[in-house]
């Protein structure tokens, strides 16, 4: 159905051209913003036409594009994105695909009785052009996720891919412009530049992945335009080891831990950024997590499966967290693990008694460094939660379901895993987003497709209407009328 739209210029519906320039922005802007105006009620079957093309993409070229990821990285293995990308992509498909005729429907509502015989619904219509500022931790599932979740609920998108990832936005910039027309989705690619005039666009919907710095940053770029924002960001989220763990469990509850920690080599805006231990554990702990370590990523077997960290630049940030926290009388304890093949793996590293004023404290971490802090009591741990930012995802393990349940009445996060890491982000049927520092708006799911949708409410009012008992000039009647009405509500 490509080409069914309302017709644009065609300097704009080249495919294969890309939009690297800042002056090209206006003019891409304004082409999908005339197709989206030209066409309001997005049927079903474009809808699920254009979710298969997108889908046809990753089955073709999802093979191509993880190498291109592994280029951008310099190790980051196939494996790696067919679980951490692809696997979340395809499931989000799948569920629009199936769910998209239900969720676009008009939602009808009850009346009350003082508007009665009036009947009402919410329509519910797509918002017009959204535009998507990718990160670069996972290119493919953060990118094109909210490109799925955006075209279901009949949205042109705008992309600004990372500038990190050169050779899989490229790619991505290329496979979306071969597969859809302009006014439907295009790809803008470039730098920090390029990025705030980006966001600086009105866009119907803006939603943009990545740092908290930067999110202020976008939120504000978008504000001046009074244009709505998701912003999915991160931050610190604690992983609390319940007292009731026993020395049995803690083997299963380090290998989750580092499982959460380590995978992309710690560059996950969920991944646990320090663990909330009992004291006096501290060396049951460290022996479990380092056994997680070589089982994970066994010293003999290779390195294909972890990852290196993105740029010197971001290696050497890392290793400046390190030496400040170290040098501040931080206890540093470096791990064996088969990561040697390439100049930017970086092993992982628990860090004990970290100054609570250091970077490595006060700064999302970003990479494979676990922090062990101690507590006493429950109450200890949650307060040290509650006295920061309020986290992205928070995890526990344990047994006890009292004190499970006050863990999680007592603090506030974007998301929840308990007894593992992770997990909630691919449960497509849960909200997921931040809150505070970490966040705002969510998606996934029908929650996603609502944040791309207006819901338009709609009165029908009825030939029998006796709204005129309302209306001026207001007498006896009208008093008695009021009474009832009060005493019934």
């Amino acid at each position: 159905m490509r080409g069914m739209n309302a017709p644009q210029p065609a300097a704009f519906l080249q495919p294969n051209e890309s939009a690297n320039a800042t002056a090209d922005l206006d003019k891409l802007f304004a082409a999908q913003h005339r197709a989206s105006r030209a066409m309001v009620d997005v049927p079903l079957a474009w809808r699920l036409e254009r979710l298969e093309r997108l889908h046809k993409l990753i089955d073709t070229h999802g093979p191509a594009l993880a190498d291109a990821v592994q280029a951008d990285f310099g190790v980051r293995s196939r494996q790696l994105t067919d679980v951490a990308d692809y696997f979340v992509l395809l499931a989000t498909i799948g569920q629009l695909k199936a769910q998209c005729a239900r969720w676009m429907k008009p939602q009808r509502v009850s009346t009350p009785i003082y508007l009665q015989p009036a009947s009402a619904y919410i329509q519910r219509q797509p918002l017009g052009v959204v535009g998507i500022i990718g990160p670069w931790n996972y290119p493919l599932q953060l990118t094109l996720g909210p490109l799925a979740t955006a075209l279901a609920a009949g949205n042109r998108a705008m992309i600004k891919p990372s500038e990190l990832t050169p050779h899989s936005s490229a790619l991505l910039a290329e496979l979306l412009h071969s597969t859809f027309g302009a006014d439907e989705v295009v790809v803008v690619q470039g730098g920090p530049d390029v990025a705030h005039a980006f966001a600086s666009l009105p866009f119907d919907h803006l939603m943009f992945t990545g740092s908290t710095a930067v999110g202020r940053k976008v939120a504000e770029a978008a504000a001046r335009n009074l244009t709505p924002t998701t912003l999915e960001l991160g931050g610190k989220s604690p992983c609390i080891v319940d007292a009731s763990c026993s020395a049995a469990d803690m083997a299963g509850v380090a290998l989750k831990i580092a499982h959460g920690k380590l995978i992309n080599a710690g560059q996950t805006c969920i991944a646990p950024d320090y663990v909330l231990l009992p004291e006096g554990r501290e060396a049951e702990f460290e022996q479990a997590f380092s056994r997680a370590v070589g089982q994970l990523f066994p010293a003999d077997g290779g390195s294909k499966d972890y990852a290196s960290i993105l740029t010197a630049r971001h290696l050497a940030r890392l290793r400046d967290l390190l030496q400040e926290a170290q040098a501040a009388g931080a206890r540093v304890v470096e791990l064996d693990t088969a990561s040697a093949a390439h100049p930017r793996q970086m092993a992982p590293v628990l860090v004990y008694n970290a100054p609570a004023h250091s970077r490595l404290m006060t700064e999302e971490i970003f990479g494979p460094i676990l922090p062990v802090l101690t507590y006493r009591t429950l109450a200890d741990a949650v307060s040290h939660i509650n006295a920061r930012p309020r986290p992205l995802a928070l995890y526990w393990f344990g047994t006890d379901s009292a004190t499970r349940n006050e863990v999680l009445n007592q603090t506030v996060s974007g998301g929840v895993t308990i007894n593992d890491t992770l997990l909630h982000i691919a449960h497509h049927n849960l909200p997921f987003g931040g809150v505070g520092e970490s966040g705002w708006g969510s998606y996934h799911g029908e929650a996603g497709f609502l944040r791309f949708t207006q819901q338009k409410p709609v009165l029908v009012q009825s030939r029998w209407a006796m709204g005129h008992l309302f209306y001026p000039p207001y007498g006896a009647r009208f008093q008695q009328i009021m009474g009832l009405l009060k005493r019934w509500l």
